[in-house]
């Protein structure tokens, strides 16, 4: 039986996924879209799962995806849509290391 996680999306709706996440869903994770939970919504406060996206303690390398990038962006405030809407460039520049 594989691992599950649940996660809340956009509209609020907890939804059960098993690990290994797939591409797209773990692309939103990280991006901020889709937010990890407890089974009853609450906020999942755990140890990461492994096979289960993360974001680092500090500003994602330049060579990085652009997802990590605003996955990080959004982890420090920014929008989602607005922060998806923003190049690579535009990310590190406004959320790289200083």
């Amino acid at each position: 039986m594989p691992d599950t996680i649940h996660v809340r999306g956009e509209g609020g709706m907890v939804i059960a996924m098993d690990l290994p996440l797939p591409e797209p869903i773990a692309e939103r994770l990280v991006k901020g879209q889709l937010t990890r939970v407890n089974e009853d919504g609450s906020p999942y406060v755990e140890a990461p799962t492994e096979g289960v996206p993360s974001l680092p303690d500090k500003p994602p390398a330049k060579t990085d995806p652009k997802a990590t990038w605003v996955g990080w962006a959004v982890a420090n405030g920014a929008d989602p849509d607005e922060a998806d809407g923003m190049t690579k460039g535009d990310l590190i520049e406004a959320y790289g290391a200083e």
